[in-house]
Formats: structure tokens, C-alpha cells, sequence
């Protein structure tokens, strides 16, 4: 062999991450004695941000998961408190990127649920959530925040649907029904104008949110057993799965011509599933397979449309999940580029375990650290609703000082109309969160601060609010108003009646709003006047809502015979609706029966406290 064909045989490819190793920390700073789900679904069951840890556990009679400040380490309680309030086994769980207070929930009681954590960690056990999302008819699996715009979560179900949710106004934006069988795994490109998704049918897809349209589509891996989808970029995408002899593979595809996979890296032989774990700073795919205790992770080269092997974190202990800590969570002054949090899959322990490039010195590295992404949102909902898209806003590491100002595209605006929301039934219910006895309160968006803030909405005194079946119904069959004012003598009515947008509704609303007005010298009790409209300083608005059978060139026999359903969809509907208001009471009973045992269990502590002071001490 001549000096030329030695130097190409032994050609090093060099790189920056070639030497990283993982480091698991000490047993004291693991978490000990967690109840981890033992449930068989192939997410993480975990996630973590630099201020909390969650961990879906085992629980009976339901679903719950705990959350844990990131610095409490050791053993915990096997009663800590948790968060539950799903009647189902969670199955999904996802910090938002732009509020490490804000935790969103899928399970398998069909809904998606956001949950305001206090700081410091929950003392009690919480159960009153600030969001509740129904639209999916069979179990919700996954979940993914949208990377750039706030307030927009995606949701995937084994109804075989999509749901783009904007939690802000807690409803959903568009409905994306192409799959055709289970769908394995969702995920977003790094401006959230595309999304991505693999199923049972062995297809890749990529898809527009807002049009609910395929982008592009081909046969992903051939394995019967599930596939997993990341994006690295605008238009490159990863995926991990098996082929026909069940040996893990790993493709790496561009979106523009997706018919062949660009390259493709024969893994092992093992049957777990891979879960992978981007990070788009360093360029580096983490495989981690459940069941396994294996980390491989490799390098991606975008010019090279190929993944290069870095090294692999090897242990003995199989794995039922990781969490990925963000990059602004990680410690610098170790050179640590990541950190996971292990579910050991025989005990339950959490395991933290800090990926590190050596380097000598505890400056700060700006080579392994770009800037990264923030918690500013670049849009708002209702922008990349409207149709903008933009890359994330970054910042530095060092300092936090923000180093970018993204451009906006345009895309195409959602149009409600033509999508599937017209399809019913849909159900978006949207619950308040009190605490303490405190009035309920409403996600707003708080301009100062750039977060989701809670407002009061109403007082206690305020009736309980509409069934979510009736909600539904007002919301996506009905799209047209118009108001009518028939004056009276003694008050001012003004009408609103919503044409039905099918001839398949059942019921149409019909809001009357009567306003009640006391001129300046009316005494307190006499009628009021009825010269003039109502002035906005003295009127007294009261709702009163009825519902009446839809416009149609029938006249109906009776009032009965209109209102009952004549097919078999109007049966189900009528069902469904049934079902969610019987679910709703429920919760409302259950809910005023944990106040009357918080009552109670005050009132038998006040009386602990006067029987243990003796006569003459007084309580301050």
C-alpha cells in the first residue's frame, strides 16, 4: 500500500464533538422512590426545564404525574403530591418552551390538558387544571408546542387525527385527517410552518397545519414496529425505525425530493424503539432505545446529507424514557451540551446524566455554545395563524442578550371554513382555575411579562357555565349572526340569532340580552324609561339564553317531533352531547366535595387549636 492510499485509509474526520462522554451524576443528586408508569406507550414520559422535573407515574383509578424543582434531589415520599386530574393513564407530558410554569398533559381520557404550576413546586395535591381540550375520540398520545409561536399546540391521537390547538382561546385551529392508520410520532420544522408525522402505514409524511394538506409523503421503514420523526432543519428531516428483518435503522431525508431517504445508518439488531433527541446548537441526534440502556449519538452534516457516529453512553440499567434538559438549563462551566433525565425501567429512579466535551479551563466556551433558543416567542397565535412564519429568536449563553431579529415569511392563513372543524363533534371545553377559595381565573396574554397570565374572569356568585356540548354546537355549526332590536316599554332586547352553516344541526342558539335602563332621575325601585338607548354608566345587561329548532322549508308537526333526532349521526351527536354534560357535572360535583373535606378539615383543626389553649389564652 503507497504513502497516498495509507493517508485516504486512515483520514480522521475531525470535529469538535468526537470526544464527548456521559457522565451520570451521583446518587445523591438522582431521584429516588418515584412510582414510574409502567404503561407501554413509546413516549418519554418525562420532561424537564431548567426550573422543573415531571415524571408521569403509576397511579390506580387514573392518571397522574409529579413535578419536582429541578435542585430537590434524593428520595421522596411515596404520597408526595401530584398532579391528577385525567381520568385516564397519562401518556404524554411537555413543558411550554416560552413558560417554565405552564405543563401540557395527553392521556387516554381522550383530552389534552394545561396545568398552571406554582413556583417552588406544587405542596398539594393539584387537581384543577387551566385548560381542558376535548376533540379527539379515542386516546391522545402526543404532544408538541409549536417552536416559535406561543399558545399553539399540536396534539396527536389514535383517532387518527392532528389537532392544532390555541390554548390562548382554548380551541382548536384546524383539524389534519390524512392517516389512515395510528400515527407513531409528530414533530415540528425549526420555524413551525411544517409538520411532520409517521404512522402504522409505514408512510412519512409532511404536512401543512394550516391548509391540512400533504406537503410530501413516501414509504418510510419498512418494520412493522413504530417509527419516530425529528426535524433538523426547514426542509431535512430524521427518522429512526426497522426494516423488514427488524434491524434498527436511521434515514436521513431532504423534504424536496423525499421519494429515496439521502442516507441511511444500519444501527443494531435490538427491538426497542428509538427515541430520538435532537439538538439543533450542536448538530448532534441522540438515539436512546426503549429498554435498552444505550445512548449512540451522532453528528448530522447538512452538506454531506449524512450522520457521522460521535460515540455511544453505554449501561447496564434499561431505560423507560428520558427528558432532554434545554440548553439555557445547562452547566457551562462543566462544558456540558445536554443533559437527560433516565427513567430506569427495573426501579424507580430518575437518573440525570450530563453530556460533556472536555476542555481544560471553566471559561466559557463559545465554540460548543451558540446562541440558542429563547422564551421569547417570535409570533403570536394569531399571527401564525394569519399565516407568518419565523425562526426562533435566539440569545447567548453568556450573557442573555438576544443576537438575532428573525425575518417573517408569509404562508397561507388558516381558513376554518374549508377544513375539518365544520365536522363535528369537536368539543372544546374551557374550565377556570381557582385556588384558595380564590374567583376563577382565565388565561390572558400579558403583554408586560410576554407569558400567558391569569386574570379573574367572574365572581363565585356567577351561575356554572354552559355545557361543553352546547359550547361545541354554538361554536362550529353556527357562523353567522345578525341582532335584532324590537323596543319595549320597560326594557331594551336585543336579540342575536345564529343561522345553522348545515342542514344536519339539530338545535340553533338564540341569545336574548335584555338591558334594563334607569335614567338619571328615576327613583330606586320605580320602572325605568324607555326614552332613548340604554347609557353605558347606568344599564344593567341581563342574559337569557334559549334554544330553538333550526330554520327549515318544513314546518315540523310538533316541538317534540323537531327536536328529536331522525338518523342515526343525530342519535350519536345527541349522545356525545349527553355523555359531555353527564362528565361535566361530575367533575363539578367532585370538585365541590374536595372544598366541603378542605372545609371540614379546617374546621377540625380551629377546634384542635381552641381545645389545646386553655382559658384565658387567646389565639394571635
Amino acid at each position: 500500500m503507497g504513502s497516498s492510499e495509507t493517508e485516504m485509509a486512515f483520514k480522521i474526520r475531525s470535529s469538535k464533538f468526537r470526544h464527548v462522554y456521559g457522565s451520570p451524576l451521583r446518587k445523591e443528586q438522582s431521584y429516588e422512590n418515584l412510582r414510574l408508569t409502567r404503561n407501554a406507550h413509546d413516549s418519554n414520559f418525562c420532561a424537564v426545564n431548567p426550573q422543573s422535573l415531571a415524571v408521569v407515574t403509576e397511579t390506580g383509578g387514573g392518571g397522574s404525574f409529579v413535578v419536582v424543582p429541578v435542585e430537590r434531589t434524593g428520595r421522596f415520599d411515596i404520597s408526595a403530591p401530584k398532579v391528577s386530574g385525567h381520568s385516564g393513564a397519562v401518556l404524554d407530558i411537555k413543558w411550554n418552551p416560552f413558560n417554565d410554569n405552564i405543563i401540557a398533559s395527553a392521556s387516554e381520557d381522550c383530552t389534552v390538558k394545561l396545568w398552571q404550576i406554582p413556583k417552588g413546586g406544587i405542596i398539594t395535591t393539584l387537581s384543577e387544571w387551566s385548560v381542558d381540550l376535548h376533540g379527539h375520540n379515542r386516546r391522545v398520545g402526543y404532544l408538541e408546542w409549536h417552536p416559535t409561536a406561543e399558545n399553539i399546540i399540536l396534539s396527536a391521537g389514535f383517532d387518527y387525527k392532528c389537532i392544532i390547538w390555541n390554548v390562548e382561546q382554548a380551541e382548536p385551529v384546524n383539524i389534519v385527517k390524512c392517516h389512515t392508520d395510528t400515527i407513531f410520532s409528530i414533530g415540528w420544522n425549526r420555524d413551525g410552518s411544517l409538520f411532520g408525522a409517521t404512522s402504522k402505514d409505514k408512510m412519512l409524511r409532511v404536512l401543512d397545519p394550516r391548509q391540512s394538506t400533504v406537503v410530501a409523503e413516501t414509504l418510510c421503514h419498512n418494520g412493522a414496529k413504530a417509527s419516530k420523526v425529528v426535524f433538523v432543519d426547514n426542509n431535512h428531516l430524521l427518522t429512526t425505525g426497522f426494516n423488514s428483518m427488524s434491524y434498527r435503522l436511521m434515514s436521513f431525508w431532504d423534504l424536496r425530493q423525499i421519494k429515496n431517504p439521502l442516507h441511511t445508518t444500519d444501527i443494531d439488531s435490538s427491538c426497542g424503539v428509538l427515541l430520538p433527541y435532537y439538538d439543533y446548537d450542536t448538530k448532534i441526534i441522540f438515539l436512546a432505545g426503549k429498554g435498552d440502556g444505550n445512548i449512540r449519538y451522532y453528528e448530522v452534516s447538512v452538506s454531506d446529507s449524512c450522520c457521522h457516529f460521535l460515540n455511544a453512553y453505554q449501561s447496564s440499567s434499561p431505560q423507560r424514557g428520558l427528558g432532554m434538559m434545554p440548553k439555557r438549563g445547562c452547566d457551562i462551566r462543566r462544558c456540558e451540551i445536554t443533559r437527560f433525565y433516565k427513567l430506569h425501567g427495573a426501579k424507580n429512579l430518575v437518573e440525570p446524566i450530563s453530556m460533556i466535551v472536555p476542555r481544560k479551563g471553566d471559561n466559557f466556551q463559545e465554540d460548543i455554545y451558540p446562541p440558542t433558543a429563547s422564551t421569547i416567542p417570535s409570533l403570536r397565535a394569531d399571527e401564525w395563524i394569519a399565516g407568518q412564519n419565523r425562526e426562533p429568536i435566539l440569545v447567548s449563553l453568556m450573557d442573555g442578550q438576544v443576537t438575532n431579529t428573525p425575518k417573517i415569511t408569509t404562508s397561507k392563513a388558516v381558513q376554518k371554513q374549508d377544513g375539518a372543524l365544520q365536522h363535528g363533534p369537536t368539543i372544546t371545553t374551557y374550565k377556570a382555575v381557582g385556588h384558595g377559595g380564590e374567583p376563577p381565573v382565565q388565561l390572558r396574554k400579558n403583554k408586560q411579562t410576554n407569558i400567558a397570565a391569569a386574570r379573574p374572569n367572574h365572581c363565585e356568585n356567577q351561575p356554572p357555565s354552559e355545557p361543553a356540548s352546547i359550547k361545541n354546537i354554538k361554536r362550529l355549526s353556527f357562523n353567522e349572526e345578525f341582532v335584532t332590536v324590537s323596543p319595549d316599554s320597560s326594557t331594551k332586547r336585543i336579540s342575536l340569532e345564529s343561522n345553522a352553516s348545515s342542514a344536519s344541526s339539530v338545535i340553533s342558539p338564540s341569545k336574548t340580552v335584555e338591558r334594563k335602563v334607569s335614567s338619571p332621575g328615576t327613583p330606586p325601585g320605580a320602572e325605568p324609561s324607555t326614552n332613548g338607548l340604554p347609557s353605558c354608566d347606568s344599564e344593567k345587561i341581563h342574559i337569557r339564553k334559549t334554544w330553538q329548532s333550526p330554520p327549515s322549508s318544513m314546518q315540523p308537526l310538533s316541538e317534540i317531533e323537531a327536536m328529536t333526532p331522525q338518523s342515526d349521526s343525530e342519535l350519536k351527536k345527541a349522545y356525545f352531547r349527553q355523555l359531555e354534560e353527564i362528565n361535566s357535572l361530575k367533575e363539578q360535583v367532585a370538585l365541590k366535595d374536595k372544598r366541603i373535606r378542605q372545609l371540614e378539615a379546617e374546621l377540625v383543626s380551629l377546634k384542635e387549636k381552641e381545645t389545646s389553649l386553655g382559658p384565658g389564652e387567646s389565639n394571635c
